[in-house]
């Protein structure tokens, strides 16, 4: 298949190089600027984000939450057939505020307003450490499942087949609607889950405690500088998103 990349930040980065090691075609911009991959040891060919959405199957966004909106005009221009899949999380200590998320609103559908488009959320539930290193074949004992939302089946499916090739199951979380179930503050959040464990914390989500939980997690790292290891971080999400 034809991909392309806008984000080439750590999660971007890791997409792209498990998909041209699996044999896709692959396209990676910088929503900045060409000129910001300059010397940045890429998978895949770097282009300008005018070229990256040109010729492709799949659109994989990957930059931050709050710099979605700046790429509209790029959105506008994306083929109708080509799907597009969004990989952000809000955490209002980077992105900054953002009132209508505050009030209620999913974050994915805000993304949609934003983006002007339809789009399947997926590969946001996992750290950048568990899917660069923890995907397995298909079919092994304990693998990690993400959870993909959207409204179009068909869609999701695409994008379920590839996360198999990537080394990872795959739960349908329903519509853009329920994809507050796996967003951060959720047990289905960076929590490393097979498919079935996976399956039982989408139900298990709760809305109104999810962005404090998020932020309770947030407040620990910060208090730590980030000093956790990857397998403690997995344990705090754990122990926090399932109080």
């Amino acid at each position: 298949m034809r991909f392309g990349i806008i984000g080439a930040g750590t999660i971007g980065s890791i997409i792209a190089k498990k998909l041209v090691k699996s044999g896709h075609d692959v396209k990676i911009a910088d929503a900045r600027g060409i000129e910001r991959l300059e010397g940045k040891k890429l998978s895949g060919t770097p282009v300008s984000v005018e070229e990256v959405i040109t010729n492709i199957d799949v659109l994989i966004i990957s930059i931050p939450f709050h710099a979605l909106p700046s790429i509209r005009n790029v959105m506008d221009k994306v083929g109708e057939a080509v799907v597009v899949v969004d990989t952000s999380n809000y955490y209002p200590q980077i992105s900054n505020r953002i009132e209508e998320i505050e009030s209620g609103m999913v974050e994915s559908v805000w993304v949609l307003n934003q983006l002007g488009r339809p789009i399947i959320k997926a590969f946001n539930n996992l750290l950048a450490y568990t899917l660069e290193h923890e995907g397995t074949p298909e079919g092994s004992s304990g693998r990690i499942a993400i959870a993909i939302a959207g409204n179009d089946l068909l869609q999701k499916q695409k994008i379920m087949n590839i996360a198999n090739e990537l080394g990872f199951d795959s739960v349908d979380s329903g519509s853009l609607n329920d994809s507050w179930r796996q967003q951060p503050g959720t047990p289905a959040y960076c929590t490393e889950l097979t498919k079935e464990e996976l399956t039982e914390a989408l139900k298990k989500a709760n809305k109104e405690k999810a962005p404090f939980l998020r932020d309770k997690v947030m407040e620990k790292l910060f208090a730590a500088n980030y000093g956790y290891s990857h397998k403690e971080i997995v344990k705090l999400n754990r122990e926090i998103y399932n109080s």
